[in-house]
């Protein structure tokens, strides 16, 4: 599938929302679960409602997850929820939001926790992969997050 970028072997990041036949290629190329992490407030960019998206998902035979993220409302409760549901989905995982952005920092912040890296590092793997904070904000989140919580 094109653009996407494999962070391991469970996880890999959509930099796009995808259309119900690329939700259909993800199952076919052998991802087990979908997770959604746009807002029903982004109704402009949303190829398919979070709704409609599980249906499709699942119809293919993927498990669903809509973990709604709001860039300008991150929170640790959001990231340390997202990290307890993708860790008890079936594996690989294919995660999107709009752009990747979203789900590129919650992968790399679960990964980094898991692996015990300092929040520098993390965004140095990320931008290594393709990914970038477009923000300080959200740079300044993600690393907050990961030397907090390093190594849980």
């Amino acid at each position: 599938m094109q653009d996407t970028v494999q962070i391991n072997d469970r996880f890999t990041i959509a930099k796009f929302a995808p259309e119900a036949d690329q939700v259909r290629q993800a199952a076919q190329e052998g991802f087990k679960s979908l997770i959604n992490m746009q807002t029903d407030d982004e109704d402009k960019k949303l190829k398919m409602k979070p709704q409609e998206e599980g249906e499709t998902a699942r119809e293919a035979g993927l498990t669903f997850l809509h973990h709604p993220v709001d860039g300008e409302k991150l929170s640790e409760d959001l990231v340390d929820d997202f990290r307890r549901k993708a860790t008890d989905l079936p594996a690989p995982v294919l995660v999107h939001c709009a752009s990747g952005k979203r789900s590129g920092a919650f992968v790399m912040m679960h990964i980094g926790c898991e692996q015990g890296l300092t929040g520098d590092e993390v965004i140095r793997k990320a931008e290594e992969m393709g990914f970038e904070c477009d923000t300080p904000e959200l740079e300044d989140f993600v690393k907050s997050y990961v030397n907090s919580h390093n190594g849980k």
